[in-house]
């Protein structure tokens, strides 16, 4: 595909080479473009190119980047002469003109660290690598928070002989937080796999096995900006994990990378990669699966159960027990049972029930004795000890089953607890459920009632108003717990939520916070669906008390207040 725009004269006739090209690729995305150009200009290292590989964008884009490209020389603008509809073609068609011996990638809608291409750069001037890599910092758009991917991949600095020195760099798949040898990218003939998407996973272990030496290094070289549950219609590529086509697409790129594997001599390296896609890949989708109905869910199981059946089966071995049986129950086809499951990953959340077999003395994971070899053997829960493992460990599974709105900010629920493992001793059990918007947690104690062996359930009215706010307000969400005591022992678990709960709301005039607020009450919307309650402050006194009392709730003023109130009561 030839370009439409040219570089502009005042880099083309530029005498100097150029150390590193930082490849911006963008598509309508006008408004983030001059950030992510930015962070690359604020580099310590200055001498760089920048080529904005535009995939023919239909907004503002072209004007804005040629803008840029006209307020510095080191701003090259390509622009596409039709939309590719990925990544790819528009990093390729850059390389093209790439002019530096060391490259790297940037999406529109990141950023680079200010030392991030001082601190690659030197990593190749300190020995001959084909290529070096550092940590991303994942930021969440809808907060803020920032968390480090894969930390325990670049923990630390070391240069690898070959990515057999540890395979479980296949999990830091991102092309964008390394900087290539452009010798190396042009020996091996290594570019983009164009018309297709997850182009990156295919790249990089192709990179990674490619490459006879690489450096990690510890320093964070690239800012990935995530909007995690962004609207479908506006989400990234790898959240568009509701369509069917985005599955097919991940497992189409696996079986490219199988490929590659086979015919380039690595085939040592599947069960770690096979490994890689069920630990992540699979596990992004599994997490989303109690949403989907069951047309989604059967056609889900026909795009990966024929890839299921192809990987190595110590991959499995090597995955916590909850995830292994999601896995089988997708490929046993049992639908109902998979939405169950799939809500207790990541929480130790018990199945409703399990059946013990009296022929072999296993424990199977739900309402049935499995049929198959394989599956008896992935939905056996006997060695997790259900019945004799420490009671503040037990897997129990809270359930709410109803919910109605109450007075004022009450809300009533009724709450179905399962002890498959029967645990709780025979009789009512005494509950409490706990909230914590503030320092001072909010308790409600209530009951649950045996309806059947291993199966309790209770109601309980959780009086929002009565909640105690920091003086300054809370805004953020909480999730309720449920404890139960037994034997001396605490256990607390999370509530589910009904998935098809609509979201309710109520106005709380607060008499020990400083201002009013909404609380809505509502299914957390992903992972398990935890029942989770939203505080935000309102009113127009929340634009102006709220960020002075911030100001002035120092700890010894907020020390102070403590102590005169514990004095007045």
């Amino acid at each position: 595909m030839s370009t439409s725009t040219a570089p502009s004269t005042a880099t083309s006739t530029s005498v100097d080479t150029p150390d590193v090209t930082v490849t911006v690729i963008v598509y309508n995305d006008a408004e983030r473009l001059p950030r992510a150009v930015a962070s690359v200009l604020r580099q310590t290292h200055a001498n760089i190119e920048i080529v904005i590989s535009d995939d023919h964008s239909t907004d503002a884009t072209e004007e804005v980047a040629r803008e840029l490209a006209a307020r510095d020389p080191r701003v090259v603008y390509l622009r596409l002469p039709e939309n590719s509809g990925g990544c790819s073609a528009p990093r390729n068609r850059a390389l093209e003109i790439a002019r530096a011996p060391y490259l790297m990638f940037l999406d529109s809608d990141d950023e680079l660290p200010e030392h991030a291409v001082e601190v690659l750069l030197a990593a190749h001037r300190e020995r001959d690598i084909d290529f070096a890599m550092g940590a991303v910092h994942r930021i969440r758009v809808d907060g803020g928070r920032r968390t480090t991917w894969m930390p325990h991949l670049v923990a630390e600095r070391r240069t690898l002989d070959g990515i057999e020195a540890d395979p479980r760099l296949f999990f830091e798949h991102l092309s964008t937080s390394k900087m290539y040898a452009r010798a190396f990218l042009d020996r091996h003939d290594l570019r983009f796999p164009e018309g297709i998407h997850y182009e990156d996973q295919l790249f990089s272990a192709q990179a990674y096995c490619l490459a006879k030496t690489f450096t990690v290094v510890p320093e964070p070289v690239y800012r990935w900006y995530v909007a995690p549950y962004a609207a479908s219609e506006t989400a990234s590529i790898s959240n568009q994990r509701h369509k069917l086509t985005n599955v097919r697409d991940r497992v189409h790129v696996q079986r490219l990378i199988d490929a590659f594997l086979a015919e380039s001599g690595h085939v040592s390296l599947r069960e770690d990669k096979d490994f890689k896609f069920l630990k992540h890949d699979f596990r992004m989708y599994a997490g989303d699966l109690p949403y989907r109905d069951d047309a989604w869910l059967a056609s889900f199981a026909d795009i990966v159960n024929p890839y299921l059946d192809t990987l190595v089966p110590g991959a499995y071995a090597r995955l916590p027990r909850a995830e292994r049986v999601v896995l089988q129950l997708v490929r046993d086809r049992r639908l109902s049972d998979v939405r169950l499951a799939a809500r207790g990953l990541g929480h130790d959340i018990a199945p409703r029930r399990t059946t013990p077999d009296p022929a072999d003395g296993r424990t199977y994971w739900g309402e049935e004795i499995p049929h198959s070899e394989q599956a008896r053997h992935e939905l056996d829960l006997t060695a997790l000890d259900l019945d004799t493992r420490p009671f503040f460990t037990a897997q129990l599974r809270h359930e709410v089953t109803e919910i109605e709105r109450g007075p004022g900010a009450s809300t009533d629920l009724t709450v179905r607890t399962y002890d498959p493992a029967l645990r709780l001793p025979v009789g009512p059990q005494r509950a409490t459920l706990h909230l914590s918007p503030g320092r001072r947690r909010l308790t409600v104690p209530f009951r649950l009632c045996p309806v059947r062996p291993g199966v309790f359930e209770g109601h309980v009215r959780l009086d929002l108003a009565s909640a105690r706010l920091p003086l300054q307000g809370f805004e953020g969400i909480r999730h309720p717990v449920l404890r139960l005591r037994h034997q001396g022992q605490t256990h607390t678990g999370i509530l589910l939520a009904p998935l098809a709960l609509a979201p309710f709301a109520a106005r709380v005039p607060y008499h020990s916070g400083a201002l009013p607020h909404r609380v809505t009450v509502e299914p957390e919307g992903h992972n398990p669906g935890r029942l989770q309650i939203r505080w935000q402050p309102v009113g127009p006194a929340a634009m102006l008390i709220r960020p002075a009392v911030r100001r002035l709730a120092t700890p010894r003023v907020k020390r102070a207040i403590r102590l005169a109130a514990s004095a007045l009561r």
